[in-house]
């Protein structure tokens, strides 16, 4: 490996850089893929188990909203106002967002590591602090729920483009795609123990705390008065429980994160010290690395150029554009899944109609039938992309996810009378494989690309623009598609879910503005090491270096993407 190191001097690329992209895989990537990991387990738990818990929380502090005390047999349980259910599920998604593009833009600016420790503190406080109510009434404890969350938002929104840029500059590049696709992979996880942790809590408190379902409640007291169903105390304690069970995962890592070394290229290339960045990866990788402090000197001075400029756009501006717009396609359709199956559950008899069961029964049937659908269908996705990326390919992933996750979608918006009706276990299975192909598909790739595809110098802020178009897709979610299903209303869910197919059509296509990034280093996919050779005494000819990094891409084991068959046609 030294000599490899050593070698590589010659070449265009730094050698710590060399070093990276060859190294075997070793005990420090593992250690890298947890820590990461552990930030994406807590980011997905405390975003999802929202949805175990907000049909509870319309039973306690909205109990009459769906009342008919005129005909008794019309009423429901309470739930949620439309517009306050929206902002519950969605305030944390727009803190994500704006935190994506804050953190995202300081990782490039502060460094990664730096960073790093902030977003976990801040979620773990807010978690916390999402279980606390500042009064008793309706109004003060969402008002201090939906003030909590849109924080812990925010410091999730810094996990996507730090742990994703932390884990592609730390990865060789044979692996890559199947190292940082495994720190996306726990977000399945995460989704897994929101559904686990709500069933268990939900249902020790279940155990204690009998109580009759909502329709014998009403039709039990005088006054038709709900609230026996509710469990109070106990189901207030319940969802509290759980959301602030999120910050663990969060403070359990926080040690580790904070002893990882910055990654070399951000040593190297930005802060411009070459002897720091070989002494911190000779440490991780037990090999002697060159330093090269006056090649690196030419390197910078090469690709010394802002993300707003003409020269970015150039070399860039449609990838950017293809990571942006498939992630945000890709979270409408994604969002909805997860945030409406709740809406959705009923309909396939995963769960008893609301008015049949008391408030910590609906929960755990919720939570029981989400941990399934999670288990069969989102989880295994997850893991074969992660097998598969390195050598399918992203490009090819993501298209097939697409195209999959419409022609599903599409079946179940326009059979849908019929498998709600009369086919349950093909419903659930046409639902599930919806899921499979999100993560064995585009809901993996789109966290991917980003961290290959651009700069060191801005690739963190450009994961961060990718990420909160994403982002901005599951607003649309949790405000546009939701509202459609949250009474569930056939007419409604079958528009949602074709609406959802054509999304997914779309992000089909915009899929062939993205590049395919397998078995190429950071330095020859963005171009960087190409620049070293045309820039200010670069003494290396223009033509056989672009040559050199083109031919990468034509390996036998290369698929030829879409930019690609564009640029050689215009060659």
């Amino acid at each position: 490996m030294a000599g490899a190191a050593a070698a590589a001097a010659g070449g265009p690329n730094l050698a710590v850089l060399d070093a990276l992209d060859s190294a075997r895989t070793q005990m420090y990537h593992m250690k890298a893929i947890v820590i990461a990991g552990m930030g994406f387990f807590t980011d997905a738990y405390d975003l999802f188990c929202i949805s175990t818990v907000s049909k509870l929380l319309g039973r306690l502090y909205y109990p009459t909203e769906n009342m008919d005390y005129g005909t008794l047999k019309n009423s429901k349980p309470g739930t949620l106002p439309v517009s306050i259910n929206n902002m519950v599920v969605g305030v944390a998604l727009v803190g994500t967002l704006l935190g994506q593009l804050v953190f995202g833009y300081f990782g490039d600016k502060l460094g990664r590591k730096r960073v790093y420790g902030i977003t976990l503190v801040l979620m773990a406080a807010c978690a916390i602090a999402s279980g606390l109510s500042f009064g008793s009434s309706a109004r003060a404890v969402i008002g201090t729920l939906c003030f909590f969350r849109f924080w812990l938002g925010f410091g999730i929104g810094g996990d996507y483009p730090l742990s994703a840029t932390i884990m592609s500059e730390y990865s060789n590049k044979k692996t890559r795609g199947a190292f940082i696709a495994a720190v996306f992979a726990m977000q399945g996880v995460g989704i897994i123990f929101a559904g686990l942790v709500s069933m268990i809590v939900s249902g020790l408190l279940l155990h204690y705390n009998h109580a009759p379902s909502f329709w014998d409640a009403i039709h039990s007291d005088p006054n038709h008065d709900p609230v026996a169903s509710a469990q109070k105390p106990a189901a207030d304690y319940m969802w509290r429980i759980v959301l602030m069970i999120g910050a663990f995962p969060a403070l359990a890592t926080f040690y580790w994160r904070m002893k990882m070394p910055e990654t070399a290229r951000y040593t190297a290339l930005i802060e411009g010290n070459a002897k720091q960045a070989a002494s911190d990866m000779e440490k991780v990788m037990d090999v002697e690395i060159q330093a090269e402090q006056e090649k690196l000197a030419k390197y910078k001075a090469a690709n010394d150029y802002p993300l707003l400029s003409a020269e970015f756009a150039r070399r860039h501006g449609m990838h950017l554009i293809g990571t942006a717009t498939t992630w945000f396609l890709l979270d409408i359709a994604f969002y909805s899944q997860n945030l409406t199956q709740k809406d959705i559950f009923p309909a396939m008899k995963l769960t008893s109609a609301a008015k049949d069961v008391n408030a910590l029964t609906e929960v755990f049937q919720i939570s029981k039938a989400m941990f399934l659908v999670a288990l069969l269908g989102t989880f295994p996705g997850y893991w074969v992309t992660v097998a598969l990326i390195d050598k399918m390919g992203r490009y090819l992933i993501q298209l097939l996810g697409f195209f999959m996750m419409s022609v599903f979608m599409l079946v179940m918006g326009v059979m849908y009378e019929n498998l709600k009706d009369h086919n349950h276990a093909l419903f659930a299975l046409f639902y599930a494989l919806t899921f499979f192909f999100a993560n064995f598909g585009p809901n993996s790739t789109t966290f991917v690309l980003p961290a290959e595809l651009f700069p060191t110098r801005v690739r963190s802020t450009c994961h961060a623009i990718s990420a909160a178009s994403g982002k901005a897709g599951a607003i649309v979610a949790a405000y546009g598609v939701q509202s459609l299903t949250l009474k569930g209303d056939v007419k409604h869910i079958r528009m949602a879910l074709i609406i959802l197919s054509i999304t997914n059509m779309l992000g089909f296509f915009f899929t062939f503005l993205v590049p395919e990034t397998m078995g190429r280093s950071l330095e020859e996919i963005s171009g960087e090491d190409a620049n070293v050779g045309t820039g200010p005494g670069g003494g290396v000819p223009a033509g056989g270096l672009a040559m050199g990094a083109a031919d990468v891409s034509r390996d036998d084991k290369m698929p030829v993407s879409s930019t690609e068959w564009q640029s050689s046609a215009h060659a």
